[in-house]
C-alpha cells in the first residue's frame, strides 16, 4: 500500500473528526458526532496497519485489540458520576504515550549516528526515515522530541493527581511544598538547561533528568489546584494531552496525528478558558496552580439553622407553583435519580406547569455532564437552558427544586469576598420564592465551602437520596 492511499485516508480520518468536534456543541448533534468520531479513528487505524512500513501489522492488531477490549470492559464498569476521573485518567495515558515515544525517537536517533558511524545500514521504517534527515533536520528532531516529553510528563502525573482528586482519594484542597511557585520555576529553568545540554551532544541522561522534573512539575502545579477548580483542571489537562499527541505526530513524521493533537489541544484549551471566564477565574492563576490564592481573609461565618421540610411540604408548593426550575448537580448523578426527575418533569408539565432546568457550566465537575444525563433520561432539550439564559428568571420562579448542587448555587460567591470561590457567577436561585434543597446530609460538599443558601428564610432542606425523595415526592402530587 503506498503512501497516496495513506494519505487520503488521513485526511478524510481529519475531516471525520473536525466534523465530530463541531457536532458535540450541541444536544441533537452529539449522537452522529460521537459516531463520526468512531469511524474516522477506524480509517486512520486501519490505514496506518495496512500502510507504509508496517511490517508488525499482526502485533499491532492483537496490541489494539486487547487494548480495545479493557477499554470496552472499563467503560462498562464506570459509572456516570466516575466519567470525570476516568477522563483525567484517560489524559495520563496520553501523556505517558509521549513520553515512551520521546525516548525511543531518541534511541532511533543514537542507533542511526552509530550506524552511519560503522558505515552500516539501517532497517525500520522510522530508522530509515531518521537516517535520510539533514543534522539540521535531526536538531529539529530532538526539540520536537524533547517537547513531547516533556509535554508528556507534565501530562501524566498532573493527570493522576487530578483522578486522586476527583476519585477522593488525594486530598482536594490546595497544597504545595515549602516554595511553592518557586519550586515549579525551578524546575522549568531546570528543564530548559536539560534541552540545551541535550542539543549540545551531552547525552540522553539530559532527557531523562527532563522528564523527571516534568513529572515533578505535573504533580505539585495540580496539587496546587483546588478542588473547586478542578473541572477547569480536567478540561486543562485535556488540552496538554492534545500537545502531547502533536509532539507524537511530529516525532513520527505521521500527520495525522499532528491535526488530530491540534485539534484536542485548542479545543481544550479555548474550553478551559470559557470555564474560567464563566468561574470568573484567571485563566493563568488557574494553570500555574492558583497562583495568587485568596485575599487571606476569614470567610463570613454563616447564621441560622437549616430548615428540614418532607415530601408532602414540598408537593403541597409544587401544587400550587405555576412556574418551577429544577438545578441537578454532582448528588443526581451519584444517586443516579436523573430517571426519577424526568418522570416528575413529566408529570409536572402534564398539570400546566411550567418546568425548566438551569444548568451551571460546571454541574457535576465536568462540562456537559448534567446535560448528558438529562439527555439520557429523555429530558426535553429546548427546556434545558444555560445559567446566562434562565438567571434573570429566578425572581418571578415560584419554586426552584435542587438536587445535589453546592457551589454553583452559592450566593457567597456575590457577598463575600473572602470566599474561595468569591467573583464566580452562580444560578441565583435565592431570588426565587421557594427553594428546596434535596441533600443527603448538612456538609459541605465537595469543595468544602459552606454554603448560606440552605439558612436562608425561603430556603428548605429535603433530606435524603435524591432518587428516594424524588420517588416519594411522585407519589405525592395527584
Amino acid at each position: 500500500m503506498d503512501f497516496g492511499f495513506t494519505t487520503a485516508a488521513y485526511v478524510v480520518a481529519a475531516v471525520l473528526f473536525i466534523l465530530s468536534l463541531g457536532g458535540l456543541s450541541g444536544q441533537e448533534s452529539a449522537k452522529r458526532a460521537i459516531w463520526y468520531g468512531i469511524v474516522g479513528m477506524a480509517i486512520a487505524t486501519v490505514a496506518t496497519l495496512i500502510g507504509p512500513g508496517s511490517g508488525l501489522w499482526f502485533v499491532s492488531i492483537v496490541l489494539v485489540a486487547l487494548g480495545g477490549a479493557i477499554g470496552w470492559q472499563l467503560a462498562n464498569k464506570v459509572q456516570m458520576t466516575q466519567m470525570p476521573e476516568l477522563v483525567a485518567a484517560m489524559h495520563s495515558l496520553v501523556g505517558l504515550a509521549a513520553v515512551f515515544v520521546g525516548f525511543n525517537a531518541d534511541i532511533t536517533i543514537n542507533m542511526v549516528e552509530a550506524a552511519k558511524a560503522a558505515g552500516e545500514s539501517v532497517e525500520g521504517n522510522f530508522a530509515e526515515l531518521v537516517a535520510k534527515k539533514t543534522p539540521v533536520e535531526i536538531g529539529i528532531l530532538m526539540v520536537e522530541l524533547s517537547l513531547g516529553i516533556w509535554i508528556g510528563a507534565v501530562t501524566f502525573t498532573g493527570s493522576i493527581i487530578a483522578y486522586g482528586k476527583l476519585a477522593g482519594k488525594v486530598d482536594t484542597s490546595a497544597k504545595q511544598l515549602p516554595g511553592g511557585h518557586m519550586l515549579n520555576l525551578a524546575a522549568v529553568l531546570g528543564s530548559l538547561l536539560m534541552l540545551v545540554l541535550y542539543l549540545g551532544g551531552s547525552g540522553s541522561w539530559t532527557l531523562i533528568l527532563m522528564a523527571l522534573l516534568a513529572f515533578f512539575i505535573g504533580y505539585h502545579l495540580i496539587m496546587g489546584i483546588g478542588g473547586a477548580d478542578m473541572p477547569v483542571v480536567v478540561s486543562m489537562l485535556n488540552s496538554y494531552s492534545g500537545w502531547a499527541a502533536a509532539a507524537i505526530g511530529f516525532s513520527l513524521g505521521n500527520d495525522l496525528l499532528i491535526v488530530v493533537g491540534a485539534l484536542v489541544g485548542s479545543s481544550g484549551a479555548i474550553l478551559s478558558y470559557i470555564m474560567c471566564k464563566g468561574m470568573n477565574r484567571s485563566f493563568v492563576s488557574v494553570i500555574l496552580g492558583g497562583w495568587g490564592g485568596s485575599s487571606g481573609g476569614a470567610q463570613a461565618e454563616v447564621e441560622g439553622e437549616q430548615v428540614a421540610i418532607d415530601a408532602d411540604g414540598v408537593a403541597s408548593a409544587l401544587e400550587e407553583a405555576d412556574s418551577v426550575v429544577i438545578v441537578p448537580g454532582y448528588g443526581m448523578a451519584v444517586a443516579q435519580a436523573q430517571g426519577a426527575v424526568s418522570d416528575l418533569t413529566s408529570k409536572l408539565r402534564g398539570k400546566g406547569k411550567t418546568v425548566r432546568f438551569a444548568i451551571h457550566p460546571v454541574a457535576g465537575r465536568l462540562p456537559g455532564h448534567m446535560n448528558v444525563l438529562l439527555a439520557e433520561a429523555k429530558v426535553p432539550y429546548d427546556i434545558v437552558l444555560e445559567m446566562e439564559e434562565i438567571n434573570d428568571d429566578f425572581p418571578d420562579t415560584d419554586v426552584v427544586i435542587i438536587i445535589g448542587s453546592n457551589d454553583i448555587v452559592n450566593p457567597a460567591a456575590q457577598d463575600d469576598p473572602n470566599s474561595p470561590i468569591a467573583g464566580m457567577p452562580v444560578l441565583e436561585v435565592w431570588k426565587a420564592k421557594n427553594v428546596f434543597v434535596c441533600k443527603r446530609g448538612q456538609g459541605t460538599g465537595y469543595s468544602g465551602i459552606e454554603n448560606p443558601l440552605f439558612f436562608k428564610d425561603n430556603t428548605r432542606m429535603f433530606y435524603g437520596d435524591a432518587k428516594a425523595t424524588i420517588t416519594e415526592l411522585l407519589s405525592k402530587i395527584s
